[in-house]
């Protein structure tokens, strides 16, 4: 049995209406919770907002929805279904790769189609490689999918059950990119499989094999873009919430709480003070820390994810080689990951991820327009370039990245540009993530499953944690799994996955 607050929990606040929040808020209001929804911004999100800029509807965080049982899951707790209010369109290619030597090749979930591409792209040794990459794939994903990844952990000693050591013989703890390498020959197919270990903030080299879950969900389970772009899911999943029965104050900022004891007995915003039994935190953990007036101590230091700069740009043209996803390789692939989380470095060779979701849908630009939004990984402000250093630094590597995108067969982007909007470290600092990273701590052998700064903190009994810097970590479906954890800590009920066909997997936060 894992651990649940104590004392009566009636009445439940959670601060902030992101996916995390959301989704705790849908699970409570399942289990008879009453619940009050606390956001400092104007509408619900978070990190998966959307601002509009001269008619184009720009989605700022989160671009395609992987494992969509997971949100089912949420809309399910009160009688409602994710595909009755949010249209999933699915994305065929699911990434498009492009490499410095000129090679394209498209990623597909579906397994004849993408081992025909491997095939083409690099001969049949590699698309034999392919199916029993697959096969390995599929069968890490069923080891760690119950026990590790949708799970509360009280102890490292929950991970001691019958599929650790399915996941040992599966090669497991050994390391990612080895692990890839014995089924493809290819380096630049080995990418494809391995890039997914930026999302942990650990390169392939040293992430540990387990992490290739995320290449499962990226490459097998499927990708989607929802129709309205992906604010449409946080949307509606406070839609189904209100209707469901919970009160939502949008535009105010909690400033303390009040407590008695070790219980938090009222959340208070400049506006008003609502009392509460108990309560759900959403905000990055120095937010949420210093609200609960304690930060737990840890034998390591706290180690962060790279940061990213993105740039959004509303066009007046594209260019039809980039699909909804486009993954741009630079010549450089070790050198990069060194460069991103040990020197502190801006890319000497970038990759990229191009994205244009008026490939999917156009109605989020005006007529004839398109939508283009790049992110380029960078360090964060604890080894690179500080938050002050990006306020002059932003400007000249939004002019080095157009020079690098015209280069790579954008050519006239700079020209195109009707509407942008440049967002770089800095601007992730004065929302309030640490280190400059909307990522939160790396997911390192010591910052993982029940290492990972826990959704209970030692000193308060009533207040549970949730989003991406708590278990079970970053990307939408985990953010999802944590409002889920955080209302089991409060009803008592034990998470439980579904998993039927389709199922989808987080990616790897709580792996061991």
């Amino acid at each position: 049995m894992t651990r649940t607050i104590d004392g009566p929990t009636d009445h439940v606040v959670v601060v902030g209406a992101g996916l995390a929040g959301l989704a705790a808020t849908l699970h409570l209001l399942g289990a008879g919770r009453r619940v009050t929804v606390v956001e400092r911004g104007p509408g619900p999100g978070g990190r998966a907002g959307q601002m509009v800029r001269g008619g184009y509807r720009i989605d700022t965080g989160p671009t395609v929805l992987t494992m969509p049982d997971i949100a089912d899951e949420a809309f399910a707790a009160v009688g409602e279904s994710l595909r009755a209010r949010v249209d999933l369109i699915p994305l065929h290619p699911a990434y498009r790769a492009r490499f410095a030597d000129g090679s394209t090749l498209d990623v597909h979930t579906d397994a004849e189609t993408m081992e025909a591409e491997v095939e083409r792209f690099a001969g049949p040794a590699d698309a034999a490689g392919y199916r029993r990459l697959r096969q390995w794939l599929e069968q890490l994903y069923h080891a760690e999918r119950r026990r590790f990844l949708d799970a509360n952990f009280d102890s490292p000693l929950h991970l001691l059950t019958p599929d650790l050591a399915r996941l040992a013989a599966l090669g497991g703890f050994g390391r990612w990119d080895a692990r890839i390498a014995r089924h493809l020959r290819d380096e630049r197919l080995r990418r494809v499989f391995c890039f997914q270990a930026l999302y942990a903030g650990v390169p392939p080299a040293r992430a540990l094999a387990a992490y290739a879950v995320i290449a499962y969900m990226d490459t097998v389970a499927g990708v989607y873009f929802p129709r309205g772009g992906m604010h449409a899911l946080p949307t509606a999943l406070a839609d189904a919430a209100a209707e469901a029965g919970a009160t939502f104050h949008y535009g105010q900022e909690v400033t303390h709480l009040e407590r008695a004891g070790e219980r938090v007995t009222a959340v208070v915003t400049e506006q008003q003070r609502i009392a509460c039994d108990a309560v759900v935190l959403t905000p990055d953990l120095p937010v949420t820390y210093r609200l609960l007036g304690r930060t737990p101590r840890r034998p390591v230091r706290t180690r962060h994810s790279p940061s990213a700069v993105l740039w959004h740009a509303g066009c007046d043209r594209t260019w039809p080689e980039l699909a909804h996803h486009t993954l741009s390789f630079g010549r450089a692939w070790r050198r990069t990951f060194h460069e991103l989380t040990r020197t502190g470095e801006l890319m000497s060779d970038p990759s990229l991820l191009i994205t244009r979701p008026t490939a999917t849908d156009p109605s989020l630009a005006p007529p004839g327009r398109h939508l283009h939004y790049v992110l380029a990984p960078c360090p964060n402000t604890d080894i690179g370039p500080s938050a002050t250093d990006w306020h002059a630094l932003g400007p000249r590597y939004r002019e080095s990245l157009l020079r690098e995108l015209d280069r790579r067969g954008l050519s006239g982007i700079a020209a195109a540009v009707e509407e942008e909007c440049l967002v770089t470290p800095a601007d992730w600092t004065a929302q309030g993530h640490a280190a400059g990273t909307p990522f939160a701590t790396a997911h390192t052998l010591a910052q993982t499953g029940p290492f990972r700064p826990r959704n209970l903190v030692r000193g308060t009994t009533n207040a549970v944690l949730a989003g991406c810097g708590t278990t079970p970590g970053v990307g939408v479906p985990p953010v999802l799994l944590s409002g889920k954890l955080a209302a089991a800590r409060i009803t008592g009920t034990r998470p439980r996955a579904r998993l039927g066909r389709g199922s989808r997997p987080p990616l790897a936060g709580a792996l061991p």
